[in-house]
């Protein structure tokens, strides 16, 4: 017997029939794409990417937060939500088979005695559809492939769960080296405040000039204030994005940035649509709009369904075999009138497999933009670090030659004051700009990253 399904040609809105099986449709991309990425390295990537920063204090929470993440595990749970509704999909393709049983007490009177006796019964219905067009088979190989869409949401989540806890990694060692730098500030701050008063004292300085350093002093103090609490939101991030209870949780990130060298390789745009998470998902829910659509309209054909039954009574169940009826029936649906339902259905899954087809093109591009975004900026940022650090040496010679001449009795408190900002906010600005690096190669990281194997914790 062939079981023809639906088919759809490579425009939209045609299908033909075929035989036997279904399997899932193939599409092209709907967008030209180049060959390479417009730049690329050599350094090779691990599937855990995160590991490439040789950190392993950060290794260690990444593991964790893996295993302990509360929106990871509804992430599985979402995944055996898609599972059950494919198992109760594929159920129409086995017979359903009901039972029914029951006793009765019967009781008979006569003119000399009165006799009591049970009477029992057994009942069996089986009832299944032929699968002639295709229809349950296209259902439930579109359910399988909601499946596998869910189980890409456990790599996109994971990928972003370890790219924000990698970032927030970094930004406490940004905000580790700031509470140091706050503090070397404020023992200098301090020192020129003294030097201030001493030329107040001699006549040498107003009191505005006393005022204008306070000033500044106090304001790197209220800064440091500031990046002592942040240190602590940053903490509680990182607990609960590791399952652990926030105020309980206190680490200390690394005390430098890791190394942001060479690239690494991007490779080609063809195996990277193949290769992440959220391209293979929108690619999956358009493979199974498609076979919706197929069972869409193999659903307009005549339905043909089998049914059979099996009913016994008898004073005990021993001779349920020996006392036996069965029936076999066969039905043939034929659609008629149905105000255009099922056409309105057919037309319905055809639009929603347009609109997928649209959001895979849109996927697609939207990722390219993310690696094309972190390697521009990546690489722009290195050369924004060289002239950072260009200016950061001409401030501090201009303040050491400030501070030679003022100790020679050459005192210019405002132009004291102007480089001394100048350079303690260059030194901010560095620190930042060295911060963003790390972020743009996590950001490249995860822009290209594919997922790994996520073990589900049932702890």
């Amino acid at each position: 017997m062939f079981a023809p399904v639906f088919r759809k040609l490579p425009v939209l809105g045609f299908y033909f029939m075929t035989a036997c099986s279904i399997t899932e449709p193939n599409f092209a991309p709907p967008v030209d794409l180049p060959e390479t990425f417009s730049v690329s390295g050599s350094a090779a990537t691990p599937d855990k990417w995160w590991q490439s920063f040789n950190d392993p204090a950060l290794n260690d929470l990444v593991e964790k937060a893996l295993d302990q993440n509360l929106d990871l595990r509804a992430t599985f749970d979402r995944l055996e939500q898609a599972k059950s509704i494919a198992t109760r999909t594929g159920a129409e393709l086995i017979p359903s088979i009901n039972g029914l049983s029951g006793i009765n007490n019967v009781n008979r009177n006569g003119p000399d005695l009165t006799s009591s006796m049970n009477d029992f019964s057994l009942a069996l219905a089986a009832s299944y559809e032929v699968d002639l067009w295709g229809r349950i088979r296209a259902g439930l190989k579109a359910a399988e492939l909601d499946v596998q869409s869910a189980e890409q949401d456990i790599h996109t989540a994971a990928i972003a769960l370890t790219a924000e806890i990698t970032g927030i990694w970094y930004q406490l060692t940004e905000q580790q080296k700031l509470y140091s730098l706050l503090s070397e500030q404020i023992k200098i701050n301090e020192q020129y405040a003294d030097l201030v008063n001493v030329r107040f004292r001699g006549g040498q300085a107003t009191a505005a000039d006393v005022y204008q350093q306070m000033q500044l002093l106090e304001g790197v103090i209220g800064d440091r204030f500031a990046v002592m609490a942040f240190i602590s939101v940053l903490q509680n991030q990182l607990a609960v994005l590791s399952g652990q209870v926030p105020g309980q949780f206190k680490i200390k990130a690394s005390e430098e940035f890791p190394d942001i060298n060479d690239l690494p390789t991007t490779g080609l745009t063809s195996d990277f649509i193949q290769r992440r998470p959220d391209i293979k998902k929108a690619y999956f829910r358009l493979q199974a709009a498609d076979l919706r659509v197929a069972s869409a309209v193999a659903d307009r054909f005549p339905k043909i369904s089998l049914a059979a039954g099996i009913t016994t009574t008898a004073p005990d169940l021993q001779s349920f075999f020996n006392n036996w009826m069965s029936t076999l029936a066969g039905n043939l649906v034929i659609p008629i009138i149905d105000g255009s339902r099922r056409v309105a259905e057919v037309d319905r899954n055809k639009a929603l497999t347009a609109e997928a087809f649209n959001l895979y093109g849109q996927r697609i591009l939207q990722s390219i933009k993310e690696v094309e975004n972190a390697l521009a900026q990546e690489t722009q940022q290195h050369q924004r670090l060289e002239s950072l650090e260009k200016q950061l040496k001409y401030l501090t010679d201009a303040n050491a030659d400030i501070s030679i001449r003022s100790a020679y009795g050459a005192f210019d408190f405002l132009r004291i004051l102007s480089t001394l900002n100048s350079l303690q906010s260059m030194q901010r600005t560095m620190l930042r700009a060295k911060k963003e690096l790390v972020d743009y190669r996590i950001n490249l990281y995860r822009s290209l990253a594919g997922g790994w194997s996520v073990p589900h914790s049932q702890s």
